[in-house]
């Protein structure tokens, strides 16, 4: 089959739209960058798709390596979508835990492929949804193109910040930044509020490792914590806390860092805690991803930097779930070979809640999650033998 190529009419236009340009906010100590969707602005060669076309043209350009790019409708991407799923689907049968893993992965490949073309900060195509975070995030005029899925993913972010969230034992509500993780299960925040409630020691500061969208911040500071610093190394989060504190009387209780971990900060507290990711990684990770998947070192960083911070009466409290376990028996948990092996801290408390069903309007065999349970484990120094 011959395919027509051409390029979008924007690529007169995306020189002057500068990748490196974007939000940009000032922190008390450096400057930090919004993560986003890269542009495209290089020149690429499309093949155009509209929707009288058999979506079996787009999905087999996708395949051969070409970019597609949608010139008519939004809703003629979504068509191509769930075409090109359904071709995955006939193709890689394996409904296992991994199997569904590379499915995805594919997936993402060939849909990061298809582009829609944005202009003056809206998507050209007509009947295609506003979003906000084009002006947020683009500021520099100029056209460009974005992958279907981020504009899918761009879309999704800017109406749940819109609506907020509220989280169940909180009376704010969350309104979570583009690009800034937040939940949407409970039974860890259950978990952590319980702990709180019995928790006996002094409240005077303590540190949350990832602040995300602040709901462990918020948690802490509801159960009397005078002032709770958050680190985090997504930018985002960062922009999104500080923007959300802005007018908020909590604003003075709430310090936020940029940074890996303890952000190099030089505080020594009673408490710190930590939700990590709860799956290892299987590739390179970026953006939203590294607050689900964890490389191969990131907990036992964290117990390293730990010692140094925590106060010698103070405690550990991390979130984590068995969820890799169930994916991959072999897998080792990082905080049990941390007990094993690290030699800095000992087991206090363990607790265990088992998750919720998996909804049933999702689309992914989850028969795994009847045996996923999320963890709370409060460690502390571990004494002197």
């Amino acid at each position: 089959m011959i395919m027509h190529k051409e390029k979008p009419k924007s690529e007169n236009k995306s020189e002057h739209v500068n990748e490196e340009a974007g939000l940009v906010m000032t922190t008390s100590d450096n400057e930090i960058r919004a993560y986003r969707p890269e542009p495209i602005v290089s020149n690429v060669n499309v093949v155009p798709y509209k929707r009288r076309m058999d979506p079996q043209m787009a999905i087999d350009a996708l395949v051969d390596g070409y970019y597609v790019l949608i010139g008519d409708y939004y809703s003629s991407g979504l068509i191509v979508l769930k075409e090109l799923k359904d071709f995955i689907k006939n193709r890689h049968s394996d409904q296992s835990f991994q199997g569904q893993r590379d499915s995805r992965a594919v997936y993402r490949e060939l849909s990061h492929r298809l582009l829609l073309l944005v202009s003056d900060n809206k998507l050209t195509v007509r009947k295609a949804p506003k979003i906000g975070w084009l002006k947020t995030l683009y500021p520099e005029s100029g056209d460009f193109l974005l992958p279907f899925p981020q504009v899918q993913g761009l879309n999704s972010s800017w109406q749940w910040y819109e609506r907020g969230i509220s989280i169940p034992g909180l009376n704010i509500k969350i309104h979570p930044w583009f690009g800034t993780y937040f939940p949407t299960r409970f039974e860890h925040l259950k978990l952590f509020d319980n702990w709180l409630k019995q928790y006996a020691g002094e409240k005077k500061s303590a540190i949350d490792i990832g602040i995300g969208c602040g709901v462990l911040t918020f948690q802490m500071l509801k159960h009397g914590f005078e002032k709770v610093y958050g680190t985090d190394s997504n930018p985002n989060a960062i922009i999104g806390m500080n923007e959300m504190l802005k007018d908020n009387e909590l604003r003075s209780k709430i310090s936020t860092m940029h940074g890996d971990l303890f952000a190099k900060c030089n505080l020594k507290t009673e408490l710190i805690v930590f939700n990590p990711p709860w799956l290892p990684a299987s590739r390179n990770i970026e953006g939203i991803d590294e607050a689900i998947y964890y490389e191969d070192n990131l907990i036992k960083r964290f117990f390293v930097e730990a010692i140094e911070h925590l106060n010698t009466e103070g405690r550990l409290v991390i979130l984590f779930s068995n969820l890799a376990q169930i994916a991959n028996p072999g897998e080792p948990h990082p905080i049990k070979t941390e007990l094993l092996e690290g030699g800095r801290f000992q087991k206090e408390l363990f607790m265990q809640y088992t998750v919720r069903p998996a909804s049933k309007n999702t689309r992914r065999n989850q028969h795994w999650r009847a045996s996923e349970k999320v963890e709370l484990w409060v460690l502390k120094i571990a004494s002197e033998k």
